[in-house]
This record gives structure tokens, sequence and C-alpha cells, in this order.
């Protein structure tokens, strides 16, 4: 599946505080979705006779309450289904384990399925219902009179057993096996079969099951609906998402990653659609139903082995374009009109040369004839990369014709290298099972890099994995509360706790873990490695194991790289275990360290020994001079070589290129060291290093590894500093919520802006001027384009004249046209100063602008909503909240706009104000589950007891008694932050007052 959304955006602590707090709300509203959940997918559908098939028996569906027959069990080869009286299901047996017993191997399924959609009869509260009917040939391995197989949520009208079957024949005229008892077991989502004959190992079997079941509306999961709007008519689509385990909800099989199989796959629908598969189509014919309907019959090609996950069909009225790679077919379909506009054209031309990259990096060619890639307008998973047919969410995969944003054409590259990287790792080899999912999705992760790279070389490649990949995971992960990229899911049995698995650590942790190996290995031996690995498994399944073994081949093959163990132990002890190190140097005396990272480590922490050591790869830098990798594999070793002598030129780096998975902090001589060479010469250490530098110090400093002033040294030389990306991350430490959300209660402001107006003037003159005069010169590096937006709002929060000029010209320029358009980089600072630094004349402009789009309303309002709220008038966000609670029909999330409001920094009195005065208007507009969020705006500023009993004595006249626990806990974690922000601050301030 596609990895989780990098926005590139980090959320602070307040707002944790704020999502933390939303737990209780959100609950509440799980309960009520969880009920209109359960509805969508627990309702029977209506019986429907398959036609020219026997209803041989009558079984309820798997999680509904198990029903007698409807037809007497005398009736002949009727099984009995099994009530849920007390003594059955049986108390114990194989069906209270979450894995199925191995007595049998699925080798091929013939599926047909028949979903009930009509063109002309679309509606958004009639469901639409399935047939389908599927002979599963298995072989078995142990003599056994009980089959089990998943189920979940279907009706069975037909439950049949054949065979022995002789080999290499399909022979109709086998005997049928005795099925005496069909039944469900519930939370572990088996069907059981229970039989009148043993069957026998070494013999092969067919099962033949006929059963119904619901086209899902609710969620994109199993087989499933999406209406939506094409050419002014609303239609409809069907699509299938299986992983993880929801290829049980759509047919009876063996849903187990390792039970691969091949599939004949048979589509009836309505003749004006088409359907897609895995495979070319093979055929088609039409049938008639019992109503006289014509049906089409598309039946497909043979797939290769493959797990019940990768089962992908489609049945829809696009349009498609269409290229040719290397002698196979690659079609996009889309929405007529997305066709029409060109919407597909950026990734039609980019997924063809992607193919070729990765057959050309692993010498192992696309195993299927063909490649179809669908953008369905609702998809909840971004994308997957079902094999032979790739499903994405439009807004991963579509992209306006005169789209210029770097930005966006990396993000829908990223997304179409990440599924077609599957087609090897994941689709060619599977892991065995799912607690290895990291071998999927962190390699296609990690070639996500390689792919971006050949696409635009010019972009900086160690800087893209920093801020893609690691700098976001190194903010999640922390070895009190982390999730091992290696997890043991042997136990689990909710496909929830499965799916909790496709998480940061198994995506962004995976592929810096394999970044890691590719480094200290080298790539030439990575690749082989990997190629060994490919070619072994195809068609196959993988675990962890033997991927290291493959690795461990390439290692002994050469004499080259000398690693201190095995592959396997360096990396299990980074697979195996959660959290990451910190590595500490001593360059007095040459002593490294490793230890865990904690959040808010304490001095207890230091002092409890532990165990828990990573075999840690060190790249460094000494006096600008890259050395030979060394090894960390205790807890603290001695480098003699690492030791710097007390000439002022010598100084040293560890983890070079940023390629460990790890954080690095020095005795103060390293730190210091570092902070002279910096104010005397920068550019003699790298770019990503100094990038790297900034990162760990204030992480290791809010954290309580070094003093918030080591940190804050590394900043005295910015004034020399001309890559944006390192301003960034300065940047983002020094001018967040945390450290400026109460100016007024703070030395700090005019000291920070006093410090930082000395050394911005450089940068922001390399930014204006590309502003006014060519923005797009940064075209081909989107994360300089981010910068440029972190530069461009700290130089006017600074009150930078030139940037406050710059902001109104901009916004007066658009106001005259929109057609004018605001360089997006920095639309949204431009438009929050306009306002600001504006009337209500502005104001207004901005508030019609924003009534009158229809186009892409909700990624405007993203940005125009919030500019709305910078306005410096209280009488204007006043009436702009009021609006929001009083006229109907409401344009606006009410909540979004009351929290933007309380963003700023007039506005978070004005929104406090308003919420006391106006509480039984917003409760009864947006209703109880406001009262979470709203409680953070109200008690963001708080630091005291005494304050936080008024607002419980206000909302006390508003909240029940569960709220009013709920919120007392919120406003005590909000005053424990807020009196820690202010010890870290009052330091941060008299730092500041030394150095300005």
């Amino acid at each position: 599946m596609s990895p989780p959304s990098r926005s590139g955006i980090y959320v602070s602590r307040g707002v944790a505080l704020l999502l933390t707090g939303l737990t209780v709300a959100l609950l509440l509203a799980l309960v009520a979705l969880a009920a209109l959940y359960g509805n969508c997918m627990l309702v029977q559908p209506s019986e429907q006779h398959i036609p020219g098939v026997k209803d041989t028996a009558s079984t309820p569906p798997g999680g509904q309450e198990l029903a007698r027959p409807t037809r007497t069990p005398e009736a002949a080869g009727e099984p009995e289904v099994a009530t849920t009286s007390q003594d059955w299901p049986p108390p114990s047996g194989p069906w209270n384990h979450s894995r199925l017993p191995p007595w049998l191997v699925p080798l091929h399924y013939d599926l047909e399925l028949w979903p009930r959609l009509w063109p002309d009869n679309l509606s958004y509260t009639e469901s639409v219902t399935f047939t389908g009917r599927v002979n599963i040939t298995v072989r078995c391995t142990v003599a056994t009179s009980r089959l089990l197989l998943h189920s979940c949520f279907l009706t069975y009208k037909q439950v049949e057993v054949w065979g022995p079957l002789a080999l290499g024949t399909r022979n109709a005229t086998v005997g049928r096996v005795p099925v005496d008892k069909v039944w469900f077991a519930l939370d572990t989502q088996y069907m059981v079969l229970d039989l009148g004959q043993v069957l026998q190992p070494g013999s092969r079997y067919e099962l033949h099951l006929g059963f119904s079941g619901q086209v899902l509306q609710c969620a994109s999961e199993g087989l499933f609906l999406n209406l939506y709007t094409d050419q002014g008519k609303l239609r409809g689509l069907i699509a299938t998402q299986m992983e993880p385990t929801f290829a049980r909800t759509v047919f009876p099989c063996f849903d187990e990653p390792a039970l691969k199989a091949t599939f004949n796959i048979t589509i009836i629908h309505h003749p004006g659609y088409k359907a897609l598969s895995n495979m070319p189509q093979l055929g088609q014919s039409e049938r008639i139903d019992v109503n006289g309907s014509r049906w089409m019959v598309t039946t497909f090609h043979t797939t290769p082995r493959m797990p019940t996950y990768l089962v992908a069909l489609a049945i829809c009225d696009f349009d498609h374009v269409s290229r040719t790679e290397r002698g196979k077919e690659i079609r996009i379909w889309a929405r007529k009109d997305a066709i029409a506009n060109g919407n597909v054209d950026f990734a039609m031309n980019a997924t063809g040369p992607i193919f070729s990259f990765l057959e050309d990096l692993f010498n192992i060619s696309y195993s299927l004839p063909k490649t179809d890639i669908i953008a369905l307008p609702y998809f909840d998973n971004r994308a997957m990369e079902n094999w032979g047919l790739l499903t994405f969410d439009e807004a991963s995969l579509l992209l306006e014709p005169d789209d210029e944003l770097t930005e966006k054409r990396v993000r829908i590259l990223a997304v179409i290298a990440h599924e077609v990287g599957h087609q090897w790792f994941g689709n060619l080899v599977t892991m065995s099972w799912w607690n290895n999912i990291w071998l999927n999705e962190g390699l296609a992760s990690y070639f996500e890099l390689g792919i971006i790279n050949y696409f635009y070389p010019k972009l900086p490649k160690n800087e893209i994995f920093f801020f893609n990949f690691l700098h976001g995971v190194l903010r999640e992960d922390h070895f009190q509360e982390s999730r091992a990229v290696s997890t043991n899911v042997e136990n689990f049995t909710e496909t929830n706790e499965i799916k909790e698995l496709f998480n940061i650590y198994t995506y962004h942790k995976g592929a810096c873990m394999a970044r890691m190996l590719d480094s200290f290995l080298s790539q030439d031996l990575f690749i082989s490695a990997l190629q060994s690995y490919l070619e072994t498994f195809s068609y196959a399944n993988a675990e962890q194991d033997d991927l290291w073994r493959h690795f461990q081949m390439a290692i002994d093959e050469q004499n080259i790289i000398q690693l201190p163990t095995t592959v396997k132990n360096i990396m299990d002890s980074w697979t195996y275990q959660g959290g990451f190190p910190v590595i500490t140097l001593n360059v007095s005396t040459g002593v490294m360290k490793q230890e865990p990272f904690y959040l808010e480590k304490t001095e207890n922490q230091t002092l409890v020994s532990h165990n828990n050591t990573w075999i840690v790869p060190i790249f460094w830098m000494k006096t600008g001079t890259t050395q030979p990798l060394v090894w960390l594999d205790r807890s603290s070793m001695v480098f003699p070589e690492m030791q710097l002598s007390d000439s002022d030129s010598d100084w040293l780096t560890l983890n070079f290129n940023v390629t460990g998975y790890y954080r690095v902090n020095y005795d103060e001589l390293g730190w210091k060291k570092l902070n002279q060479q910096l104010e005397k010469n920068p550019k003699a250490i790298p770019a990503i290093t100094r990038l790297q530098l900034v990162s760990d110090a204030f992480a290791l400093s809010k954290n309580n590894y070094i003093e918030i002033e080591t940190a804050l040294d590394l900043t005295k030389y910015l004034a020399e500093e001309d890559e944006i990306l390192v301003w960034f991350e300065v940047l983002v430490n020094l001018i967040n919520r945390d450290v400026i959300s109460d100016v007024n209660n703070y030395a700090i402001y005019p000291l920070l802006k006093k410090y930082l107006l000395k050394r911005i003037n450089s940068i922001w003159n390399t930014c204006s001027t590309l502003i006014r005069k060519n923005v797009a010169a940064l075209q081909d590096d989107y994360l300089a384009l981010l910068s440029v937006e972190k530069v461009f709002e700290t130089a006017c929060w600074l009150g930078l004249e030139d940037c406050l000029q710059l902001s109104k010209e901009l916004f007066r320029k658009w106001m005259a046209d929109p057609e004018i358009a605001i360089p997006h980089p920095i639309q949204r600072v431009a438009l929050c100063n306009g306002i600001a630094l504006g009337t209500v004349k502005e104001w207004d402009f901005l508030f019609s602008f924003y009534i009158n789009i229809t186009k892409e309303k909700e990624e405007r309002g993203s940005r125009l909503i919030p500019a709305m709220s910078c306005s410096k008038e209280p009488w204007i966000l006043n009436r702009f909240m009021e609006y929001v609670v009083t006229v109907n029909p409401n344009p606006f999330n009410e909540t979004n706009v009351i929290e933007a409001v309380a963003a700023s920094e007039v506005g978070q009195y004005v929104a406090k104000d308003f919420l006391l005065n106006n509480w039984p208007a917003v409760s009864e507009r947006y209703g109880p589950e406001s009262v979470d969020a709203l409680v953070w705006v109200i008690g963001r500023t708080i630091s005291t007891d005494l304050q936080i009993m008024e607002l419980l004595w206000f909302l006390g006249n508003v909240l029940d008694e569960h709220q009013k626990i709920a919120a007392h806990a919120k406003l005590q974690a909000i005053k424990t932050e807020n009196l820690k922000n202010k010890k870290r601050i009052a330091r941060m301030a008299e730092w500041l007052w030394k150095n300005t």
C-alpha cells in the first residue's frame, strides 16, 4: 500500500496535547461510526439464486447469528448448519488459532464475481449486492476430515467438496466428499467444513462454493462502491482492496500471504461497463439473467502464483490512455473529464520509465504482460500495488497539465514509484507473514529515493531522504513507546491489529534500515544481494532471515567489505527492537557510548543499566576528511583516532551523510569545536551535516541530553549560512508554537526578533530576489521551495520591512487581477500578511473570493481560512466567528475557523472570549464533540490552577460529569506543558540576552 502521507509539517507538543485531548470525543464518534459500519458490513444481502447452480445448502454469513437450514437436513447431500447453542462450536480446536492449520495447500482458484451494478440505477441509499462462485483446487498434506478456510460476511448457497482429483486432469466424474456440517468461528473469521470422510495426504480436491454478499459503501475495503460525478452525471464504479485481510469478505479463500495460488477470474457486469483485473482479458460472452436482462461475462488469463491480498478487479465506465514500454502495454484509467483534461499525462509519462529503471536495476523483467492503473475518485488507502491492476486515489495520481509545482510532481512520482516497486518487493517476492511486512513496504519506500533522483538529478539526494523519511520517524520513534520494524503478530486475530503494522515504522524506519544497510555494504553489493534474493524467491515467500542470508552471501563472495559480525546479527539488532540509540562521543578521550533515546530523559534513566544495544555503523569525518567506517557493537568503546587536539582547526562529526539511524551527541569540547568551525568556515562542513547538527542538537536539548544553550550556540554563524534547508531546520525549532504561543508573557519575544534580524538579511535577500524575479528557478528543488515559505514567514514575523512590503504588493496585485496568482510556495504567508496589514476592504475581498470559488474549495480553504484569521482587528475576527455559528448553509468547518483564529497572536484572546460568550450557539451548531477541541483553544495559555478552576467553573454549565473529568485532565496537561516550556524559554531568553 501507499506510504503514510508526508507533508513535511511536524506536530508540536502543544498540538499533540490537543490531539490527545480529542480522544474522548473521537471514541464517542467511533462508537457511532462502528454502529454505522456494522450496519454496512453486517446486513445480509437478499438471497439470490445463482443461475445454473443447485441450492444444495443454505448457510448463514460469517459473523452472523447462525441459523437453521431453510430445508431439512435429510435432503440428500445437504450439510447441517450449526446453531449457536452452548455446546457448539466446540470450545477449542484449530479454529481458535490466528493461523490456518497446514492441512490444505491452495493451488488454484476459479473465481467468478457478479456485482449487480446498473449504470442507470445508482443511489447513495440503495445497497449493491453481489453473488459469486469459486472452485478452489487444494492439495491435502495431512489426513483430515475437517477443513478450515477464511470467510467473513458472506452468505452461502453451495458448499461441496469433490475429489480426489486425477493428477493432470480436471475430472468431472470424481466422487463427492460428504459435507456433514458447516459452521463459522467468528473471532478468527473461519468457515469450518466437517466432512463425512477423511481426505488423503498427497491427493488433490476441489472446493465448490457459491456465495453472496454486499458491496461496501462505507470504506475502501473488500469489494466497494464509488459514486462520483463525471461529465455532469452521477456515475458508479466497483473496485477492490484486499490488503491485508479483506479478500475473505469477497470470496471464501485461504487468506494468508504465504498461501499463494493461481487465479482464473471471471467478472459478470453490465454491458455499459468495462471490467479490469490482474491479467489481460481472455474473452467475453453474454449471459441473460432470470429477469431477461443482458450481462457481459469477461474472463481473464491465468495469474501467476500470488497471495489473495493481490487479487484485484474494477468495473467502471472510465476512459483511458495507454503507451507501450518494452513491449508491454500500460494503461491509466480515470474519469472521462480527467482523461480529456490531460490530468493523467504526467503519470502516464512517468510510469513506463519507472518500470524500466527498476528492471535495469534488478536485472529482472516485470512479470506480467500488462499494467493497468486506475484513479479512483474515493480511495482511503491512497494507492495499492495489486499485481497488474494498481489502484490510486485521484489525488495521488492526477495532475493539472499546467501545474508546474515540483512538490506535487515529486509527490505523485513517489507514490507511483512506491507501488511499482512493489511489483518486485511484495508481488514477485512476498513476505511469509505480516510480521515482516517491512520487506514489502520498507524496501519499496527506499527505492522511491532512487527513482526521484533519476527523474530529478539536481535534487539533493541526502536531504531528500532526510526530510522525506528520517526527519519524521526520528520525531516519533523513542525507546519507551515504539514498534519494532519486524513485529511478532503470530497471535493477532483482528484485522485492525494487522492494519496497525502499516505505520511510519514499517515504511519510513524500514526505508532507513535499507539505506543504512546500503551505506555500509556499498551500493554494488546491496543491489547484487537484492537481485539474488528476488531471483531465488520469485513467485514464492520469504522471511527476514532469507534477506539477510543473501546479503551475507554477497559479503562472503568478496574480501573488500569487512563486517564485525554477520549481517543477520547487525540488522536484527535494529529490526527486532524499537527505538534508536543516541551515540555520544567524548573527543578528549575517544570514548564512544550508546544508550537508548528517551523522550524527556530523566537522571534515573541514565543510571539504570540496560541490555539494549545496537551494532552501529559509524561513518565519520575529521577536519573535513572522511574516515574509514568503524563499528560500535558494545555499550562503550574507545576509538583513539577520534581524539581531538587543542588545535583550533580540529573538529569531528559522526554519522556522515546521515546514513545511520541514530542521533549524535558530543561532549562539551566536541560541540565547542563544531561551533568554532561553523563561525570560521561553515562550508567546510557539508550542508547535510550542518542540517544534522541542528536537528540533533535541538532534539537532544528538548529531551534533556544537552543544555538548550548548546543547541543555540550552533545558530551564531547563521549570518553566513546560505543553505536554505539548514535555515528551515533552525527556524522550525526556534519559531514554533511552543516558543512563541503566548508572546506577551515571554521576555524572549523581542530578544529572539533582534537576534534573528541580525542574521537573516543574507538569506532573505536571496529569497526575496527569487520571489520577485524568478521563483520558477527553484522549481527543480521542491525542498527549497518549502524552505522559502518558512524564511518568508519568519522575515515578516520579525517585522522586516521589505518582507511586509512584498506581501502587500503581492496581495494588491492579486486583488486587482486574481488571474495574477501569488507564487504557490509563499501564497499562504502573503495572504495572511495582506490581511494583517490591510483593512476591512482586503478582508471582505478574501471572504467573498472564498465564498464564490467552486473548484478545489477544500484545498483553497486550507489557505484562505487561516489567512482570514490573520486580521489584527478583534471586531473582524469576532464577526468571522459569529458568521460560522449563525449563517446557514455554512461553507466553513466551524471549529477550524475558531481554531484558526485562536492560532494568531491577537486571535487567541478573541477566540477565548468568543467561546465563553457564545458557547450555546457553538455547541448547538457543532454538537458536543466540539468540546475537546475547544477546551484546548480556550485553555492553551493557562499556567496556574486558578486559571483551570475558572475555566472549569464556566465549563461546568455545559459539560456532563464525564466531560468535566476529561477537560480537567486536559487542562492540567496543558498547564504542565506550558510551565515546562516557560522554564526552557526563560533559559533561551537569558542566552539571547547575552548573545544579542
